[in-house]
Formats: structure tokens, sequence, C-alpha cells
């Protein structure tokens, strides 16, 4: 790969994806490119960029999501799915008493883990949601994960990673050397395109946002703009759940870390988006949504 084909995928990552790479990243390409590459019958990447250069949509889309795919795992952190069961849900029942309506997003969901283990919190509270009505919404760039995340089957290694055993047994079939996730758990789950460059208004307003491991791939000012779209998806009272590696600090004022729960972060009262009447960031330009 030359340096300008991969200063051109560099540029076309970003405005298609938002991944910002920086100058020393042609590994991570060569070893994610190559093999699309080989199936697409061309010699290497230069021929790849080649046609995408020349309008190959299909390819394009390739490219994006085997750049973006990345790895998850069943209640990856732990911490997170402790505060969703021991805190935000418990809140959010007292909270929501009258209405009896929560809505969950998780975004960047990649194969379906994260959404599935929010899923199987919320069922193994079991009486606590009796009469409500839960809404958990899952969206990737990818249509290849989601028809994956769809399917709710996985690998004996993925079922290990993360997965207490008990809840194995409990939720999962076992056909061969691949595991199932019942058909009520896969039921809770409604999975969505969507790129997170573009507006997402119309997703409506959430009680609860996971949205963890994926603006560590972003610029400074993408994440910006991200957050305050963020704080104007989220219910006054609502949740934001970051990774271990994310944080709002020193990005936006739009939300304030919960000293106590380490990735738990609320809307600041002092300048709600909603309530301030704030002017929000103009929509990022992008080539294309996914």
């Amino acid at each position: 790969m030359t340096p300008l084909d991969y200063d051109y995928l560099r540029k076309f990552l970003k405005e298609r994806s938002g991944l910002d790479l920086s100058a020393d990243k042609q590994y991570l390409v060569e070893s994610r490119l190559l093999p699309l590459a080989r199936k697409a019958s061309l010699s290497g990447i230069p021929d790849l960029v080649l046609k995408i250069r020349n309008g190959d949509g299909r390819l394009a889309t390739d490219v994006v999501e085997a750049m973006t795919t990345n790895e998850t795992f069943f209640y990856r952190d732990k911490i997170p799915f402790d505060n969703l069961r021991n805190t935000i849900l418990p809140g959010l029942i007292q909270a929501r008493a009258a209405r009896k309506s929560l809505r969950i997003w998780s975004a960047a969901s990649s194969t379906g883990q994260e959404p599935y283990s929010i899923a199987m919190c919320v069922k193994e509270m079991g009486a606590a949601f009796a009469g409500w009505r839960i809404e958990i919404v899952a969206t990737d760039l990818s249509q290849e994960v989601l028809e994956k995340s769809k399917a709710g089957v996985y690998s004996q290694f993925e079922v290990q990673r993360g997965l207490p055993i008990q809840l194995l047994v409990k939720y999962f079939t076992q056909t061969g050397e691949l595991w199932q996730l019942n058909p009520d758990i896969r039921a809770m789950v409604q999975f969505r395109q969507l790129n997170l460059l573009q507006d997402f208004s119309h997703l409506g307003t959430f009680d609860v946002i996971f949205c963890r491991n994926v603006l560590i791939y972003f610029d400074q000012d993408t994440k910006a703009v991200i957050f305050e779209r963020l704080a104007k998806a989220m219910e006054a009272d609502g949740t934001l759940l970051l990774g271990a590696a994310e944080s709002v600090v020193g990005i936006t004022d739009a939300f304030r870390p919960i000293s106590d729960r380490r990735g738990v972060y609320q809307l600041n009262p002092a300048r709600s988006g909603r309530a301030m009447g704030v002017l929000m960031p103009q929509p990022l330009k992008v080539a294309a949504a996914r």
C-alpha cells in the first residue's frame, strides 16, 4: 500500500464512519483490508482503492464494515452492568412508576452481546417490570453484524466470554457447537442500522444510553458533536454509560460524571440543551449513511 493509498483511505474512513486513523496505523488497515481485497479477486489494496475511487459502492461499504467492526463480548467490563442492575434500573422503576415504560439504547452494538446483556439484566428483574413496556434499541453502522445480532447465534468461544454459566443455561439453546438466544430475549431488542455521524433525532429520547467503546475512535470535534446529540436524545434524568477509556471531561459540559460510579454520566443541570434552549451544532457532513 502506497502512502497516497493510505492517505486516501484515512480520509475516506473519516468521512464515512468517523474513524480517525493516525499516521502509524497502516499495519491495521493492511491486516483488515488485504483479506477483503483477496475475497474481491483483487491483487492488493491499491486495486481496492482504485475500485472505490471509481465508484464501487458495495466495495466501499465492505471496507467501512471491515474497519469498524470491533470485538465485543457479553457483560463487557462487568461494572456498567452492575450499575445498571443495582442502581440505574431500580431508580428508574421508581421514577417511571406512573407511566411504566422504559427506553434503552445500545449505540454501536456490534454483534449484539451488549443489547442482549441489557435484555437479560431486565429479564432477571422479573416481577419488578411486570406490566411495563420495555424498549431496547440497538444500532450499528454495519448491516452484516446487525444480521448476526438478529439471529442471536454465538459460538462456544463467544458465550464463554463474560456470560455467567447460569444465564447461558437459562437463556440459550445449544445446537451442535453453537448457542442461540431464546426467542423471548431476542424479541426484547430492536436492531436498526445507524451512522452515529448523522442525525439520530428520529430515534426519540431514551432513559438509558450505552455508547461504549466507540467514541475512542473519533477525533475531539466529532466527539463533542455526538455528545451534544446524545444529550438531546436523553430524558432529563436519564443516564449515559461510556467505555472505560472514554470520558466527557474536556470535551463537553452537556454531561456530568457521577462521582461514585465510573463511566456513568447524567445531563448537566446547569446547561441542558432542551432546558436552556442551546443551539446545537450543525450535523456533520458525511458521504453516506450506514
